[in-house]
């Protein structure tokens, strides 16, 4: 009887470890979805295409990428606290709704589109960035009468100044050591990158999607897949953001993408049903 049981409890024991595991691959793959079809013609992905096409691809990715990652942790974290403070049962609830309401407005939207919004997406980005880099040019501009360090160009050190002390020197060599590694990564390009990928995503349909997704599953899981559908994304606008700009329909895309939001909406609906207060 004992050995019967032992078995009894270790089947139990391989289910909820079996079911555990599908929770789990189905957060990752939920949210990489979400994230694919909500990014995918969107204004970061036209940023990360145009930065890409005058600027190193991996630092245009690289920058881009440091960008959405942080949004994605924060937007999870987000979410994660919710259930903290409202029952599990309600927040599930509420994600489905959010993803209803989505999808019905994306497919409204697509619907609505021409098949022309890409390119004028595209446009409307391309002219952003121009505006952006003609101001970052006047301001150097303006500085143009000092070197990188502040200090008047043609200006000389004194040969015969005091000889520095050698753990002076040490600390002077890290230092320069550190100003060098923080102006190959922080370029202006890096940081122009950055700042329009940041802006340009606060708020956008896929932050929502992931504070969404993050109050009903697993936090690691879904920043983990939202991640991996960023990355998926930005890749293919460095790559090949423009000629895919000309290529892909947004509308399929937003219509794609409005369905799949009804379904995870649905799905979460009939999970929340199996949540006890």
């Amino acid at each position: 009887m004992v050995m019967v049981a032992d078995g009894d409890d270790l089947h139990d024991t391989l289910e909820d470890v079996s079911e555990e595991f599908m929770h789990e691959r189905n957060a990752v793959i939920w949210s990489f979805l979400v994230i694919v079809v909500s990014e995918i013609g969107d204004k970061t992905f036209f940023i990360a295409a145009i930065m890409a096409m005058k600027n190193p691809r991996l630092l245009i990715f690289s920058a881009a990428m440091c960008a959405l990652g942080i949004m994605t942790f924060l937007s999870a974290l987000l979410g994660h606290t919710l259930p903290a403070l409202f029952s599990k049962k309600y927040t599930q609830m509420v994600a489905a709704l959010l993803f209803i309401v989505f999808g019905l407005k994306m497919i409204k939207e697509a619907y609505a589109m021409t098949g022309k919004e890409g390119l004028e997406e595209l446009e409307e980005v391309t002219k952003q960035i121009e505006d952006k880099e003609a101001e970052m040019k006047a301001s150097h501009m303006e500085k143009g009468g000092k070197d990188g360090n502040g200090i008047p160009n043609g200006s000389t050190q004194d040969p015969s100044s005091a000889q520095p002390i050698p753990a002076m020197e040490k600390l002077r060599t890290l230092g320069i050591g550190i100003s060098n590694l923080m102006n190959f990564v922080l370029t202006p390009v890096f940081v122009e990158t950055f700042v329009l990928t940041f802006l340009a995503e606060w708020g956008d349909r896929s932050q929502i999607a992931t504070i969404a997704l993050a109050g009903a599953e697993n936090l690691w899981w879904v920043t983990l897949g939202s991640i991996a559908g960023h990355s998926i994304c930005s890749a293919m606008a460095v790559i090949g953001g423009r000629m895919l700009a000309t290529k892909i329909s947004v509308k399929t895309v937003t219509l794609l993408g409005g369905v799949l939001f009804l379904i995870f909406g649905f799905v979460s609906s009939w999970e929340s049903f199996g949540i006890e207060l």
